[in-house]
């Protein structure tokens, strides 16, 4: 789960915010598939500059925010692990790549904000540590439908993603960038 807790008050956080309301279903499709089947999620979320190191202060402001309620059924449960990043891979100075070693993790599957940012910089960084890698990209939001296009593209064609929809019924299929 990458950048799901956000207040939306941004340069382009309207138009995230729009791409967030439209796909958070998914998310949470997603989200709900993996615990049925015993999967542990892992939150990786933008600490938005405020170097405190507060996870559990982050998301409590989060869910009082604005998309609060839109968020809220995102939000991590009891012994979900919950990591801070300060910039775009949720791999860069994060301790996820330890994390994931200690969980004997050898694919990972994507879904946050924003697409062509985070998302596919975490899925080029998750490809360079030997990972497999799946984009669920209708559970992914964006800032701009163009560059979510091109950036997925090349995640798919050079970089080596998987990509994916998520299915109504929670299952997920390849699909094409």
């Amino acid at each position: 789960m990458v950048d799901v807790f956000n207040d939306f008050d941004h340069e382009d956080g309207d138009r995230l915010l729009e791409s967030f309301r439209e796909r958070s279903p998914n998310m949470f499709r997603v989200l709900e598939s993996a615990r049925a089947a015993g999967v542990s999620p892992v939150y990786v979320n933008d600490e938005r500059g405020r170097w405190q190191s507060d996870a559990p202060g982050l998301i409590r402001e989060a869910l009082a925010g604005k998309s609060g309620k839109l968020i809220a059924p995102l939000a991590p449960a009891a012994g979900d692990a919950v990591l801070l990043k300060h910039r775009y891979s949720a791999f860069d100075h994060t301790a996820l790549d330890v994390l994931l070693g200690s969980m004997q993790v050898d694919r990972v599957i994507l879904v946050g904000a924003a697409t062509e940012g985070c998302v596919v910089q975490t899925a080029i960084d998750a490809r360079e540590r030997g990972l497999k890698v799946s984009i669920v990209v209708n559970a992914c939001a964006t800032t701009d439908h163009e560059l979510e296009l091109t950036a997925l593209r090349y995640a798919s064609l050079v970089g080596g993603a998987h990509l994916e929809r998520v299915m109504q019924d929670g299952r997920r299929e390849r699909c094409e960038p």
